[in-house]
């Protein structure tokens, strides 16, 4: 299963990220958490001590290890340099070990667009690549914020897109500009998750504006999940209903799979 998620800048889709992965890691799955936000945040929402997140050197900014994979020469950027590098033992050899869960921080493709072909890109998008084809984990992208990213060709071959929005006229615009760039890219399945909702008259006046939509899950607002951060305890475990909801999109995601003729064991 390989899920790309999407949202704007702090409607809660790291939160997604980190919750989904440590659901699937308890239920026995080998899982994969890749932070491709350049403001990188997964890890302390995984457990993560906020020093040693600190200390994580994203893979973009790895050049040494760019520079042994690709040939690139440091300073001669423009020359040539593989464009298939082997990224195969990069999951073990940079990633971190949080409670079950692999965590990679990848950092992000540059602004340059799909055709930008620089040696970090490069190394990422065979990463992902990999990750995508070759691996039989939960592979969970917790994206860039915005979506200037969908153009960068990060959720490539991905098995769904999820985007997350809160109530609000601005997050359902871009849900139904993600949409319609998910179209382009040829993403076929595509899903809204609602965070933060406080109402029923909220939520009814949200899944209208949606009705386009296939809405996986209505998250409650949670005053003890916005608590987590501070108060540094993993959000998936600060409330129990929000921890229920959780549990209903990924079983729902396991069924899509199972639906889709893709093997997932349900556990």
């Amino acid at each position: 299963m390989k899920i790309a998620i999407s949202g704007k800048g702090g409607v809660g889709k790291t939160t997604l990220s980190a919750c989904l992965a440590r659901y699937f890691a308890k239920k026995g799955k080998k899982v994969i958490a890749v932070d491709a936000d350049p403001d990188a945040n997964l890890g302390t929402a995984l457990g993560l001590d906020y020093l040693k997140a600190a200390e994580i050197v994203p893979l973009t900014d790895m050049k040494e290890l760019i520079e042994e994979r690709t040939g690139a020469k440091k300073g001669s950027y423009g020359g040539y340099f593989k464009l298939n590098p082997k990224v195969s033992d990069i999951p073990s050899k940079i990633g971190i070990d949080i409670d079950g869960v692999k965590l990679l921080v990848a950092g992000t493709i540059k602004a340059g667009g799909s055709g930008c072909y620089c040696p970090e890109n490069v190394i990422l998008k065979s990463l992902f690549r990999h990750l995508v084809i070759n691996q039989d984990e939960v592979v969970i992208l917790d994206m860039e914020a915005g979506i200037e990213h969908l153009g960068r060709g990060t959720c490539e071959n991905m098995d769904m897109l999820i985007i997350v929005i809160e109530p609000g006229l601005r997050s359902i615009q871009t849900a139904h500009t993600v949409k319609k760039m998910a179209t382009d890219l040829g993403i076929k399945t595509l899903y809204v998750v609602v965070n933060k909702i406080k109402t029923g008259g909220e939520e009814k006046l949200v899944r209208e504006k949606l009705a386009d939509f296939n809405v996986l899950g209505i998250m409650p607002y949670s005053e003890s999940v916005r608590m987590s951060d501070l108060k540094q305890i993993q959000p998936c475990e600060a409330d129990k209903i929000f921890a229920q909801k959780i549990e209903e999109i990924a079983l729902k995601l396991q069924r899509s799979m199972i639906k889709s003729n893709k093997i997932f064991e349900q556990t």
